[in-house]
């Protein structure tokens, strides 16, 4: 069976594991050396690299899988149930070697007023014996109390520069020998920026027959991601069309993500960097009136004549 290109180079070594700030590699460097972890909260965008991060630290520290338990916020480790009957029982029990390790992915979907409070108590309770890694996309969505007794161990993951994003998927084609042109590549780059992992299962996907494929409205339809057709649009000049597109596709609970999306993707509407400044701005004050109208589409329509017509 083919192995998802996901996890075939997702990084298993810190060597193998790409920085984007060098004071992070150096502490984490130190931690390895000290064969010490504080409890820590890695926060940052989808597919930056912070579940892996997580892992890269596990391993470097020599921990073994019985002392690991690892859980989804958004999944099992969203219920106080969870909290009982799984990870306070983990916690009673003492480590088979130095320390036991907790990875919660997503921990910002944790219920905030039973499961986060619960979790603050058995970090104070089992700080001898356990440490913590807790990994989110939104660390407002954190409490104080939690946040603070990972205080050591905060960091924010940046997203990559776009230029290393694409290299870094393009690195992944050569090394499969997958035929592919930059263009195509930057349409897929445009529609899954800053998640990696989002991008490598999509180029994987349209690389079947050995040379990767643009993308076509069924595909889009597959992957339920509107943005392919859209970055497309946008290139061949179909402005009208691509502005209706991404209205008519994008819900109410997409509108955070399509306005990040238009902030990392700046290079769309400009590539003046003082345009990209209006673009900016732009784009903050259609974020700002979202919970402020009650069409969405009408505010999601203004923000993008507004960032086409920058340009012109």
């Amino acid at each position: 069976m083919k192995e998802a290109w996901t996890e075939k180079y997702r990084p298993k070594t810190l060597a193998d594991y790409v920085f984007t700030d060098p004071e992070q590699k150096t502490l984490i460097e130190s931690w390895i050396r000290d064969q010490y972890i504080p409890d820590i909260l890695l926060s940052g965008s989808a597919g930056t690299g912070k579940t892996t991060l997580a892992k890269v630290l596990i391993n470097e520290l020599g921990i073994e899988g019985y002392d690991i338990l690892e859980a989804n916020g958004s999944k099992e480790a969203r219920k106080i149930e969870w909290v009982t009957d799984v990870l306070e029982p983990f916690c009673q029990t003492m480590p088979f070697g130095n320390i036991k390790v907790v990875l919660i992915d997503e921990a910002d979907y944790m219920n905030i007023h039973s499961v986060q409070p619960a979790l603050r108590n058995l970090i104070e309770s089992y700080s001898s014996s356990v440490r913590f890694i807790l990994t989110c996309n939104y660390p407002n969505k954190i409490m104080p109390a939690l946040k603070s007794r990972c205080e050591q161990g905060r960091m924010h993951i940046s997203k990559p520069d776009v230029t290393e994003f694409t290299a870094r998927a393009a690195t992944v084609l050569m090394t499969e020998n997958i035929e592919f042109d930059l263009d195509t590549l930057d349409t897929y780059v445009k529609a899954t920026y800053p998640d990696l992992r989002r991008c490598l299962h999509m180029i994987q996907k349209k690389s079947v027959t050995g040379t990767l494929s643009v993308p076509s409205n069924t595909d889009s339809m597959e992957v339920k991601d509107w943005r392919l057709d859209a970055v497309d649009m946008f290139k061949a000049g179909n402005i009208r069309e691509a502005r209706q597109l991404i209205c008519t596709q994008a819900s109410m609970e997409d509108m955070d993500s399509v306005f990040r999306w238009m902030y990392d993707n700046l290079d769309i509407w400009s590539r003046d960097v003082e345009k990209q400044d209006l673009a900016i701005l732009a784009i903050s004050k259609g974020l700002s009136n979202v919970p402020l109208v009650t069409d969405q589409e009408i505010n999601l329509s203004a923000t993008l004549v507004e960032l086409t017509s920058i340009d012109q």
